[in-house]
């Protein structure tokens, strides 16, 4: 038997997990291995996640077409660099919506033909969520957290100008840092008194004096966010600026926090399919199944995020629905962060907060 007839999916995905350096020159496999298991390669984010989906979503799908997912890691530095190597060898890539517009503009995802779509119906997704060359999968928030041995719900801050006022709410705080994807510069611009309607074009020379305000009170910007939840947790901050999943991780598991939704920023995972895959066709058929009304109310009766499907809302954890309004708080109290705002303006924001966060 050959070499080449001896790489196989189990060895790929071992290369996979080897590291950067494997990465860098990835073997010509992808076709073989296809044909001989039926099995897709899908990026994902990993652990539980992944948990949850095998027995709710990847199982069900395989059940249904026969076709396997194979969940793998791949950072968004490492789509592009196989992207522009002409090597891509995922075939969906499940992701922040923001890396899927990245990618997009580089060229590196199909187009989502909704009309083959026999699942789900497709005006019943979220229209912010619907894109060209990518849906949703889910959505959840940037949102404002407390520890509740120190304030109570009453007590606690109520808007991003409370969270800015470190002496009526006073505490150490935590924040995102650059390196989690994006600073608060929109909360930064609520706490200074813009309206939502306003945000955007950001006011990127407004939105850092604001910050500048409130740096004082930051023990530390978070950089992951098992941090974020970790030092508010630990009672390291008394408030945070975090992603609503990690607060209900910590939430689960005991730790003395709650959620403030007021102005929440709604963020959005999604599912692409990668320019040349060889299961183009079983990568469509994988949205259309992950986006139904059945897939996403079995699903998110288990994971606390928001469907992004209008049919599925009523699965939603209780904890993350608005009373008022029998709709989740990404609704009701939140607005969606621009994606293509930040696309085209990452690298100024960069080059700012590495100035100002070493003055």
């Amino acid at each position: 038997m050959s070499m080449q007839s001896k790489v196989t999916r189990r060895t790929v995905l071992s290369a996979l997990g080897a590291g950067s350096a494997v990465m860098a020159a990835p073997w010509v496999w992808s076709s073989q291995a296809h044909a001989a298991a039926n099995e897709m390669l899908v990026r994902t984010p990993g652990g539980v996640f992944d948990d949850v989906r095998q027995t709710i979503v990847y199982e069900p799908f395989r059940k249904l077409t026969g076709v396997t997912i194979v969940p793998v890691p791949a950072t968004a530095a490492r789509l592009l660099a196989m992207h522009r190597s002409g090597q891509m060898e995922v075939d969906a890539i499940d992701t922040g919506d923001d890396v899927l517009l990245q990618l997009d503009a580089e060229g590196a995802l199909e187009q989502i033909d909704y009309g083959k779509f026999s699942q789900t119906n497709p005006d019943d997704i979220e229209e912010t969520v619907r894109h060209p060359s990518f849906t949703g999968s889910f959505n959840y928030a940037m949102v404002m957290a407390h520890n509740t041995e120190k304030f109570t719900a009453e007590t606690a801050p109520q808007s991003w100008a409370d969270f800015w006022d470190a002496d009526r709410f006073a505490g150490p705080r935590t924040m995102p840092d650059m390196s989690s994807g994006a600073p608060d510069l929109e909360f930064a611009l609520l706490a200074d008194g813009v309206a939502v309607a306003d945000l955007y074009p950001l006011d990127i020379d407004r939105a850092f004096a604001s910050l500048s305000r409130i740096k004082g009170a930051v023990t530390k910007f978070w950089d992951t966010g098992a941090l974020s939840a970790q030092m508010l947790a630990d009672r390291e901050v008394y408030l945070a600026s975090l992603w609503s999943t990690r607060a209900s991780v910590a939430i689960d598991s005991g730790a003395p926090v709650a959620l403030q939704w007021n102005q929440n920023a709604v963020l959005g995972q999604a599912i692409g399919i990668a320019k040349g895959s060889s299961m183009k066709e079983a990568a469509l058929q994988f949205i259309d199944f992950n986006a139904s009304p059945e897939i996403q109310k079995a699903w998110f009766s288990n994971y606390k995020a928001v469907p992004v499907n209008k049919l599925a809302y009523e699965a939603t954890a209780p904890e993350l629905l608005d009373p008022d309004t029998k709709t989740p708080f990404t609704i009701s109290r939140g607005f969606v962060r621009d994606i293509k705002w930040w696309a085209e303006n990452r690298a100024e924001v960069n080059n700012r907060w590495s100035a100002w966060i070493a003055a």
